[in-house]
């Protein structure tokens, strides 16, 4: 009997997971959602990457060359720039959770979005590429006017703001298309985390090589126009797969749930909370949650005074109207939903020195870059274009990783996925860490054979010696960036789905503002009246391998702390009535 109730489980016409259809009925899973809209939504994406990296990419370089700022000015340039593109996810995450939804928060942003690049190429073209052509290693660009430089920050912090509010619902409206509850869907949205990070890299390739060569030979103007196309193609194609996709209702402001918990809470400080999680205030059946867009979450045994705001006193017993005031009295679900973001804090501030490592390769990397020697026979290498080892690295180890450490993985630890979020995450860390001793190490070398006659000219280390640091930010990207797109996805609770993505673009966003701070810190420590410092306007009198060895050794003290807070995490558990339940993530 209960084989038999399984199966139709399994087969069931519709979603379970309460996803609708854009008219608001029970999504049809023959008709909606699976591979044929998330396919659509990956190719949005990594068009969208596309642009966004035929901007980015770049950059720095842009900088330097056409508004005339000088190394370490650029490279704070970008980890500002960066760092607000991956701020502005938490505001699109708020907007998707609470009032807008996963679908029109990805419309409007991207709208935003190409508005930004039509006016940054815009204003290349009239106002700041001048004349024509400027900006490669010969001709010199006129200094910028006032107006352009306005416009070009205007426009790129537009690109910023859409970008940023874009991609944490992305990613969650892309999970959103494969029902939970389905075997075979499940695997699929575990999968699906996997490919898009395969489509961020993918639709980046191609601004890492053909865009980034022709920026590099002065060609800014028509760079910016084929990302403004792109960008408006994966519109148009997201808005044609408007009929099929699968829809989740916002479920409300999820700071006032914080708060009515906090508050419930505190007033409650001198009550003892019962032990048994089923002693504890809990709404019956699961209709009320389901009209709101969440499920109901079971009691767990950490941060237990947090479950004194779910603690019915006598006088709450007494007065049963109390039982209606959610800042007096709130729900397991409630309580939980808290629980689950405060547990997720320490992990996920465990990965912003990762994210300090990670934003090199956007700046210093490329300055590094530019200093070796870029040529390869009569063929020159733009140093923004090494990047593509990169994105040739993350295309690789996901290949590996799902073809055969999973399966390698499964059989020795008992896990279908291999390793648990968490493990891969710190692999990555391992990595990460492992890059900067590299990149510390062709440094040395590359200082070496500086020419002593010419200590202004480039190195005549070969670039290509950049390629093992590069690869291995890749690999470490594929263990830890999908992991934390897994991690903080799944362990969200459904109130604050898009939230858990915006986490791990946060990430990313407060590593360049530490990586602002670590530059900045270590320019005024190491420079003085005779000393050139260890990141100059001329690498070549610099020290850039201790700041790399720097980033190596906390990269090492962060490792401890997450291995510790890792240990401490237990997972989710949704209602296992509901045969949702998650199994809990440990190391």
């Amino acid at each position: 009997m209960a084989a038999n109730t399984v199966d139709s489980k399994i087969i069931s016409p519709i979603t379970e997971d309460g996803s609708m259809d854009r008219r608001g009925n029970p999504a049809v899973k023959a008709n909606t959602g699976k591979w044929k809209s998330s396919i659509l939504l990956l190719v949005n994406y990594g068009l969208v990457t596309c642009a966004f990296f035929g901007v980015g990419v770049n950059l720095v370089v842009f900088l330097r060359r056409v508004l005339h700022q000088d190394n370490a000015e650029a490279a704070n340039s970008i980890s500002k720039w960066t760092g607000t593109v991956y701020i502005f996810s938490l505001i699109g995450a708020f907007m998707s959770d609470s009032y807008w939804g996963r679908y029109i928060t990805c419309a409007v942003f991207q709208m935003i979005y190409v508005t930004g690049l039509v006016i940054l190429s815009l204003t290349s073209w009239f106002l700041l590429v001048k004349p024509s052509g400027c900006g490669d290693e010969e001709t010199a660009c006129d200094p910028p006017s006032t107006a352009g430089v306005a416009l070009f920050y205007l426009s790129t912090y537009m690109i910023a703001f859409g970008n940023g509010g874009y991609q944490p619902s992305i990613a969650t409206l892309g999970s959103d298309q494969f029902d939970e509850t389905d075997p075979v869907e499940a695997r699929s949205k575990v999968a699906f985390f996997s490919y898009f990070y395969l489509a961020l890299n993918v639709g980046s390739l191609f601004s890492n090589t053909v865009l980034v060569y022709y920026e590099d030979a002065g060609q800014w103007v028509m760079g910016f126009w084929v990302s403004a196309a792109a960008a408006a193609l994966a519109l148009v194609l997201f808005f044609l797969g408007t009929p099929n996709y699968r829809y989740f209702k916002p479920s409300g402001n999820p700071l006032t749930r914080i708060a009515q918990v906090l508050v419930a809470a505190s007033r409650k400080w001198s009550a003892d909370a019962p032990t048994r999680g089923d002693l504890l205030h809990e709404l019956d059946g699961d209709e009320s949650y389901r009209d709101a867009g969440i499920r109901k979450i079971l009691h767990s045994d950490q941060l237990r005074y947090l479950d004194k705001a779910a603690t019915m006193t006598e006088e709450e017993y007494r007065n049963l109207e109390s039982l209606k005031n959610p800042w007096r009295l709130c729900t397991v679900t409630q309580v939980e939903e808290v629980k689950c973001i405060l547990k997720m804090l320490p992990i996920w501030l465990c990965t912003i020195v990762y994210s300090v490592v990670f934003t090199q390769m956007a700046s210093l990397f490329v300055e590094q870059g530019t200093t070796m020697n870029t040529n390869i026979g009569s063929f020159h290498v733009p140093a923004a274009s090494m990047s593509v080892f990169d994105i040739l690295s993350v295309l690789a180890f996901i290949a590996i990783y799902r073809r055969v450490l999973v399966p390698v993985m499964a059989r020795l630890s008992g896990n279908p996925q291999g390793l648990t979020e968490l493990q891969r995450m710190g692999v990555g860390l391992v990595i990460g860490m492992a890059a900067m001793v590299v990149a510390g190490l062709v440094e040395v070398e590359r200082l070496k054979r500086v020419p002593p006659s010419a200590p202004d000219q480039p190195s005549s280390l070969s670039v290509l010696w950049q390629v093992p640091q590069y690869a291995l930010i890749g690999a470490s990207e594929v263990f830890m960036y999908v992991g934390q797109l897994e991690f903080f996805n799944g362990q969200a609770p459904d109130g604050v789905k898009s939230f858990g993505s915006s986490l791990c673009m946060a990430s990313i966003s407060l590593g360049n503002y530490v990586s602002i701070m670590l530059v900045s810190a270590v320019t005024s420590l190491t420079a003085g009246d005779r000393r050139p410092g260890w990141i100059p306007g001329n690498l070549n009198s610099g020290h850039l391998d201790r700041f790399y060895f720097l980033l190596a050794g906390l990269s090492l003290v962060d490792l401890a702390v997450y291995v510790a807070c890792a240990m401490w995490y237990k997972g989710i558990k949704l209602d296992s009535n509901e045969q949702r339940g998650k199994v809990p993530v440990h190391v």
